[in-house]
């Protein structure tokens, strides 16, 4: 009887330490996966998420119309705007009008236009959640059709030198009344460099400088174009350079 009362003990332990230990080195119960899969749902819900603003932006240069008012010898005026296609990725255009009038001891001329740039913007700044800011980097193409009124140049002869630089500087002819040579047109290439600051909300201050690349254009008989509207002065190696100080606002159509 004895020897049949320590064989069920012995039994009946055995059954209680595998319960512990089938209880110990179990998964995760059905309960338990549950309450962990409510808390990562709380916590996604708890994650907060900044959109962007996408849509047109316009605006104006500023620039120009002070030096409309400042300089007897300059008018025009410059509309911008770009739209966001991707979070840092912008197609961007200029468009306006010019008219410089250049007086100097050896030449005399006005070139009167209008021009309009197109190409896209980088964004290469990385904004902090609200922040909606911009240093950038672009490519335009740029068109201009225009006229140019000659007053008078003087003929400059083989082998003088004027200001340094030795050789004819126009073509041998003199004028002693204005032409106008009309429906002249340039195409040519810039680099932009520029930022965006977000004053208000949708409103932003910036500033943009390009260098131009001349890559053709119709020039009037016995003159060059030195001057054309959009592209600036035309430097003799076909180059040039310009700037812009805009104000403008941006539509928001919708969040992304």
């Amino acid at each position: 009887m004895l020897k049949y009362t320590i064989s069920c003990c012995f039994v009946l332990f055995s059954c209680v330490f595998y319960a512990q230990d089938k209880t110990t080195t179990s998964p995760v119960s059905e309960k338990d996966s549950i309450a962990i899969s409510a808390l990562e749902n709380t916590v996604t819900k708890d994650s907060v998420a900044f959109k962007k603003n996408y849509g047109l932006r316009l605006g104006i240069d500023l620039s120009k119309p002070i030096l409309s008012l400042t300089k007897d010898n300059y008018s025009g005026f410059e509309i911008v705007g770009d739209y966001r296609i991707k979070r840092n990725l912008y197609i961007a255009a200029e468009m306006g009008y010019g008219e410089q009038n250049t007086r100097r001891d050896t030449y005399r001329y006005t070139t009167d236009g209008s021009f309009i740039t197109a190409g896209i913007n980088v964004n290469t700044f990385k904004n902090w959640l609200e922040m909606d800011n911009e240093i950038y980097l672009g490519a335009r193409y740029g068109f201009s059709t225009f006229s140019q009124t000659v007053e008078n140049y003087t003929i400059y002869q083989e082998g003088t030198e004027i200001n340094g630089v030795s050789g004819p500087y126009f073509e041998p002819r003199y004028e002693d009344t204005p032409v106008t040579h009309d429906s002249l047109t340039a195409h040519w290439f810039s680099i932009v460099f520029g930022f965006k600051v977000q004053t208000l909300k949708n409103l932003y201050l910036g500033f943009s400088f390009q260098m131009n690349r001349m890559l053709s254009t119709t020039e009037p008989d016995n003159f060059k174009n030195l001057h054309v509207p959009g592209f600036n002065k035309v430097y003799s190696s076909d180059t040039g350079v310009g700037f812009n100080y805009t104000i403008s606002y941006r539509i928001p159509l919708y969040k992304k």
